[in-house]
């Protein structure tokens, strides 16, 4: 149940998101929905293979890397999802910045403490 809430968290603050940074955009909330499966998958099997390749460099920037790895990903979640369009990498940064922050405070609201353990 936890994973269905943190979906439609990760979806609705995608798509809130859509109003106030211009170089993103989103058909509906559907395409949304699409983008936070999409994203969640990428998380899972493609993310730790970027980490792995890229930790020398995460050493090096502090942990700056990590960041650029988050644009990645949502960079190649757009590529896949049809009907969201992100204008450039320095959007795509900015966006994946706001979504795993606000995602994060939306989730741990939504979700019961009960269900964390």
């Amino acid at each position: 149940m936890n994973f269905i809430i943190k979906l439609l968290v990760t979806a609705a603050v995608a798509f809130g998101l859509t109003y106030f940074l211009s170089g993103v955009r989103f058909d509906d909330f559907k395409t949304a929905c699409i983008f936070a499966v999409v994203l969640s998958v990428l998380n899972v099997f493609v993310k730790p293979i970027f980490k792995i390749i890229g930790f020398p460099i995460t050493i090096i920037t502090l942990g700056f890397f990590s960041l650029v790895i988050n644009t990645i990903i949502t960079l190649i979640a757009d590529y896949f999802v049809d009907g969201m369009h992100i204008d450039g990498f320095w959007w795509a940064f900015i966006f994946s910045i706001a979504l795993s922050f606000f995602s994060s405070i939306f989730a741990s609201i939504f979700t019961s403490s009960e269900e964390k353990n």
